[in-house]
């Protein structure tokens, strides 16, 4: 039955849907489309769930889908439903190019007989969810729910979803990210109970980012990290210095890295530089290659579009989410040959610009979901050997999702209670996750930190690929930064996982030649350069206070006085903005005064 099906899908396919397709999106699928449509046919469910990695061509797979259900009358009319207008065009443009006319400005009443469904957002199921149940009791109908994770987003969304899709007679749900970082569940996803008693979303058929890379559907991933020194004053009036990078609250973190991400200061200038030098690297092997700053917000969009301007001479076309124009700037940009554009957020999800080889990550986002999303940007592979480059500030949180790209995640629905004693740090982690999740959510300006960013400046840190670190500390502008920077923008992955080697190699051999005094950075691997996370600086915090309050029974003082006294024998701010190196100190001090009393 399932080879008799798949070729009366490619049979039932428009003629000239192959020659105007996109690469990827022609008749002849790939080995993975081929697959779930398979599984599809084979178990004829009433709910599937796809997760396959952005770029992998999850459109193809669920528009041949569709036109094979309609062919055999399975059903009469299909609904997609977008996360946003612009993705809702792009839908109805893909549905055309293989003979399924769908209506994008649909908005109430009957539907024209020239068309076979309508194009939706969510908002827009949210707003109206009877008109749309009203339609999908009428006729049968298959409903394809592009990045479905969105259906989370909010409790009226999710419910809205049900509402009007509950009657409806095939349900498809498409998404690259299943995870959330909240516990929202999320529509006519099926969730298992693991051993540990966790549930988590089951995807009927999965396509990771490891597959697809195995296969050459999608890029190889470059991460350039900077970090820096930086310097900021608070709202308490405080001045505060640090480099981006080094352990610290997770507070201090998003300050400073703030503070990197100020179009004023000297780190974002010199970040594009380099991605602008590494863009004209790429160029050499793909002429057309394009570039995206994601930008925090819509002055910051401005400010980093007037930058590439001094730094380049090119103008950059910005996006801009309250843009009337922000779809056909999209479109304009994705068929020329200028180089830089800069977004925010409209390119973060499923939006395709084939041509973006390079990326600057410009927004203090720090939730997995939207790191993948802004990352698949740049993955979609139009040719073997074709690489991306993704440019980060040296954020723990970054780099731990840079260095996990080829993890498959499931989306938790419970999370686990943690044993023994209260964590003192739980109430300010919930908050920053709130926050996090109000950045991920929010289609407006984001709010600015409650301080005033003074300097930056930027320092090449490391270069992450398939998990594995490379790169010695240098200055922008420097030997060892252009080596990476060089690097052919056409490469296997395997040769690129082994350039990178060779030029590490060649950089450490380099570094031991030189005089002490001519090392005027930390010269060590990056793989001996480990960023410290959050969790760790709360076990140490943690260990402090325990040392701390020990010595409290021990010495007869109160918890303040000593760590006012460790503050002024050690130096450094109190102990919720020390750096992992004053933590340990502390600890050191503690012991050495609680042994003097023994």
């Amino acid at each position: 039955m399932t080879t008799t099906a798949s070729s009366s899908t490619s049979h039932h396919l428009s003629p000239a849907f192959p020659g105007r397709a996109p690469w990827g999106t022609a008749g002849k699928l790939r080995a993975w489309q081929q697959g779930a449509m398979e599984k599809y046919l084979q178990d004829q469910p009433r709910d599937f769930l796809a997760v396959a990695t952005p770029g992998a061509g999850k459109t193809t797979f669920a528009l041949t889908l569709a036109s094979w259900l309609l062919h055999h009358h399975v059903v009469q009319q299909v609904t997609v439903v977008a996360p946003t207008e612009h993705l809702k065009k792009q839908w109805a443009e893909a549905a055309a190019r293989i003979g399924i006319k769908l209506d994008p400005e649909y908005s109430a009443g009957p539907l024209s007989r020239e068309y076979q469904g309508i194009a939706i957002t969510y908002a827009g199921v949210g707003v109206r969810p009877m008109l749309h149940r009203n339609r999908v009791e009428q006729r049968k109908t298959l409903v394809i729910l592009d990045e479905i994770h969105h259906a989370g987003d909010s409790k009226s969304w999710g419910e809205a979803c049900l509402e009007a899709f509950e009657p409806a007679t095939r349900r498809l749900a498409l998404t690259g990210t299943p995870f959330r970082s909240d516990t929202n569940p999320i529509p006519f996803v099926a969730y298992e109970e693991g051993n540990d008693g966790i549930r988590r979303s089951a995807a009927d058929y999965t396509y990771g980012y490891g597959s697809a890379l195995a296969d050459g559907v999608v890029r190889p991933v470059i991460f350039m990290s900077y970090s820096g020194n930086m310097r900021w004053r608070t709202k308490a009036g405080d001045e505060i210095a640090a480099r981006l990078g080094e352990p610290m609250t997770k507070d201090a973190v998003s300050q400073a890295w703030r503070t990197a991400l100020d179009p004023r200061g000297e780190w974002m200038p010199a970040v594009l530089r380099a991605a602008d030098q590494r863009l004209t690297e790429v160029r050499k092997a793909i002429p057309d290659a394009g570039a995206l700053v994601i930008a925090a917000d819509q002055d910051s969009a401005r400010a980093y579009a007037k930058l590439i301007r001094e730094i380049t001479g090119d103008k950059a076309t910005v996006v801009l989410s309250d843009d009337a124009g922000a779809s056909k700037n999209i479109d304009t940009f994705s068929q020329g040959t200028d180089r830089w554009m800069v977004a925010v957020r409209m390119v973060s999800e499923g939006v395709d610009v084939p041509r973006l080889a390079v990326g600057v990550y410009a927004t203090t986002i720090s939730t997995p979901l939207f790191f993948a999303q802004a990352v698949g940007r740049f993955v979609r592979s139009r040719r073997r050997g074709e690489t991306a480059s993704v440019f980060l500030p040296t954020v723990p949180d970054l780099l731990t999702f840079a260095n996990e790209m080829e993890r498959e995640r499931d989306h938790v629905l419970d999370k686990p209670k943690k044993e023994g004693e209260e964590d003192p740090y739980a109430e300010s982690e919930k908050e920053m996750d709130e926050a996090n999740r109000e950045q991920d959510e929010d289609t407006g300006e984001q709010e600015q930190f409650a301080f005033e960013a003074l300097e930056s400046e930027a320092t090449f840190d490391r270069v992450m690929y398939n998990g594995a670190e490379f790169g010695m500390q240098a200055h922008p502008g420097s030997e060892e930064e252009q080596d990476y920077l060089g690097i052919p923008g056409l490469l296997e992955p395997d040769q690129v996982q082994m350039l990178l080697q060779k030029r590490q190699a060649r950089q450490i051999a380099h570094s031991r030649k030189k005089p002490d005094e001519e090392a005027d950075l930390l010269e060590l691997p990056a793989d001996r350069r480990p960023v410290v996370s959050h969790k760790e600086l709360m076990e140490l915090r943690k260990q402090l206070n325990t040392m701390v309050g020990a010595y409290v029974h021990q010495s007869g003082k109160p918890h303040g006085v000593i760590h006012t006294e460790l503050r002024r024998v050690c130096g450094g701010p109190p102990s919720a903005e020390a750096t992992g190196g004053q933590l340990r100190q502390r600890i050191a001090k503690v012991q050495e005064w609680a042994t003097r009393m023994k």
